[in-house]
This record gives C-alpha cells, sequence and structure tokens, in this order.
C-alpha cells in the first residue's frame, strides 16, 4: 500500500503526527491525571466539528470518560464508536520506548493498544465534517478511562450507549497482519483466599492445619478445568501465602484468570470454581468472582456487519479477514446485544510490550474503511 500524497486526507504521516501527540501523553490506568490530560487533549480536537462533547467524571481512582456524539442523527439508533485512552505501561515507561520511526514501523507506549485506533477513527470523523457531509447514521464516539483494569467505571456507559447503537465499532487493533475481530472469549476473574491454622514447623507440625498445602489443592482443581480443545483455559496467575519457613502457613491467596468462549462455557465453570471447597480438616476455602466480560459470539447482525466491512476494504483495495481470540475487550459488552465489529484499529504488534509498534502502511487504508464505514451504515 503506497502513501498517498500529503494533500490526501488520509495522508499517513498526517494522521500519524496526531498519533504522536496522543502517544507522548503517558496514560497508566492508574494515574488519572495523565489520562485527563489526553482527555483534554481528545477533547480540543473534537472542537469546530459538527459534534458535542460530554465529560465524565472519574470516580473510584480512574480518569474522566468522553463522549462525542455528532450534533445529527442522535434521535435514532446510530453507530457507537469505542475507544480507550488508558495504557498498561508505568509512568515514565516512555523513556524504554519513545515515539521513533524506523521505515514502516512506528514504536512507542499505547500505540498499537489503542491510541492509534482510537486517533483512526477520530481522523475519520473529522474528514467527514471537513467534507460538510453528514453520515446516514449519528456518531457517537466514547473514549474510555479505564479497559485495561476491566472497565469497572466504564461498563454500564458502554452497556447503556450500545443498546441505543444500530452498530458498535471498536478501535482495538488488528490482530495476524492486519485481521479484524468478530468474536472473543468471555473474561472471569477469581479471588481465592484459604485460612488454616498456624503452628511452629519444627516443633508442633502436628498442631497446624498448612493453607498452602490447600492451595496446592486448589490449584490441581482449578488446572483439571482447562479444556484446550473447547478453548477453555483457566490461570492460577498470582499465589501468595504463609510468614516464614518455620511457621505452618495460615492463611495462602490466590488469583485466577478464566477464558470462556461461549455463554454455555461459562455456566458450566463459573459454579465450579466458586464451588471450590477445603480437602483438609481445619481449613477453609473462600472463593469471590464473576464473568467481568461476556463471551462475545459472532451472530448473525455481527457476521452480516462483517461482510459489509469487507466489500468495502475490497474496494479501498485490502482483503478483510476476520478472526477470533481469547483477548477481552469492551466490545465484549455490546457484542450480546448490538452488532459490532472490533480490531479495527492499526495493525502491528507488541501490545503490552517493550517493543509495542505500528505498521505506518495500515493508516491509510484502515483510516479510509473507518470512513466509508460512517459513510455507508444505514
Amino acid at each position: 500500500m503506497t502513501t498517498s500524497s500529503s494533500s490526501s486526507p488520509f495522508d499517513s504521516r498526517t494522521i500519524l503526527e496526531g498519533i504522536r501527540q496522543w502517544v507522548e501523553i503517558e496514560t497508566p490506568t492508574e494515574a488519572p491525571d495523565q489520562v485527563n490530560k489526553l482527555a483534554s487533549l481528545v477533547a480540543d480536537g473534537y472542537r469546530g466539528l459538527d459534534a458535542t462533547i460530554e465529560r465524565i467524571a472519574g470516580r473510584d481512582g480512574c480518569g474522566d470518560h468522553l463522549v462525542a456524539r455528532s450534533s445529527w442523527g442522535q434521535d435514532e439508533p446510530g453507530i457507537l464508536v469505542l475507544s480507550h485512552l488508558d495504557t498498561v505501561h508505568p509512568i515514565g515507561f516512555i523513556a524504554r520506548l519513545p515515539f521513533s520511526v524506523d521505515g514502516d514501523v512506528a514504536y512507542g507506549p499505547g500505540i498499537y493498544d489503542m491510541k492509534g485506533g482510537a486517533y483512526l477513527a477520530f481522523h475519520a470523523f473529522r474528514q467527514l465534517c471537513a467534507g460538510g457531509q453528514k453520515s446516514p447514521l449519528g456518531i457517537t464516539h466514547l473514549f474510555v478511562s479505564d479497559e485495561e483494569i476491566g472497565s469497572p467505571t466504564s461498563r454500564a456507559l458502554i452497556e447503556e450507549e450500545g443498546r441505543k447503537a444500530k452498530y458498535v465499532l471498536v478501535t482495538e487493533p488488528a490482530r495476524d497482519g492486519g485481521k479484524i475481530v468478530t468474536g472473543r472469549k468471555g473474561v472471569a476473574r477469581f479471588d481465592v483466599t484459604i485460612r488454616g491454622v498456624p503452628a511452629h514447623a519444627g516443633a508442633r507440625p502436628q498442631d497446624g492445619r498448612s493453607a498452602i498445602r490447600e492451595l496446592a489443592n486448589v490449584i490441581h482443581a482449578l488446572e483439571a478445568l482447562n479444556d484446550p480443545a473447547r478453548g477453555i483455559t483457566v490461570n492460577v496467575g498470582v499465589v501468595r501465602g504463609g510468614t516464614r519457613p518455620n511457621v505452618i502457613a495460615e492463611e495462602a491467596y490466590a488469583e485466577v484468570d478464566a477464558r470462556l468462549p461461549t455463554p454455555a462455557d461459562a455456566e458450566e465453570i463459573l459454579p465450579k470454581i466458586l464451588g471450590l471447597t477445603s480437602r483438609s480438616d481445619g481449613v477453609t476455602v473462600e472463593v469471590s468472582g464473576e464473568v467481568n466480560r461476556p463471551p462475545y459470539v459472532k451472530g448473525n447482525a455481527g457476521a452480516a456487519l462483517f461482510e459489509h466491512a469487507k466489500s468495502l476494504a475490497d474496494e479501498i483495495g485490502f482483503e478483510l479477514i476476520d478472526t477470533y481470540t481469547g483477548g477481552g475487550s469492551d466490545g465484549n459488552f455490546t457484542a450480546p446485544f448490538t452488532a459490532t465489529l472490533d480490531g479495527l484499529g492499526v495493525d502491528g504488534k507488541g501490545a503490552h510490550t517493550h517493543y509495542e509498534q505500528m505498521y505506518i502502511s495500515s493508516i491509510e487504508p484502515r483510516t479510509r474503511l473507518l470512513y466509508r464505514l460512517y459513510e455507508t451504515l444505514r
């Protein structure tokens, strides 16, 4: 894909400069002041456009959410664009991974997941306004501040806007060479707390009841729930326990992640995890948790939306292929009730890593795709 001349409304170098400005404001979820600094820059970008901006104050240690609405088409179901402004990279990470360009690759924290994609959708809307056009449907672009920690303060807003929309477009990054996402596993998280009885491990071990030994039993039970053939994964990702090597451990703790392809899988696995009990006398096991992102299954409406996007990509000059992924996104919240297309952001690789990158050649075709979706969805 050749880079267009600078006179093009989809010139990749011009768009990349806008992405750079967003990337160079570091926005870890747990730094709300930084997220809000970027939110202010994003809001400024809508000044003078045919749109209104609503800013929803952050809470519970998270930053603000922004809702940008086209000034037309808001009285009927339209297009909801979902983006997040937060990243996983801690403050100061930009010193390790500064914004830089090497050939077709641009590097920077959050450039792929997902400041690049969020900016493409913003730019496509800006071009729509610049051309004096009004899309057949109203467009609402929601920028949230907490996606990387499971969207605890934005989920209700996402679901509310999703229920009002006819289509949902998610600007998460493309997968595996530009594929877009039409299905995601559901995500569940659990906390396991085990309490035993402490004792001197040398002098009176018989008086103790080890929470760590029982944690080993729990881990075995959880590992047995893995079913690769069905795509069910259960991962014990964090464990803690005990105080000293010569003390029978009184307490142990684990954090567990489960990925569940279908609602039926969730109904089957959830009770098994929540119902774990102790196999040791004098030791208690407590499990709390829930599905925090429901499975995103490719339904008929989502399939039709994909076929439409695929035909638009053919016109633009690239092949659009869809895929299914184990990672969750805010699209999981809308897919159960609204046609949802995910992975519409930039192509690249290395989300959440020290080499996160996007491919500059993906900017123009994918911005054009978003623009054409705005123009043609009705």
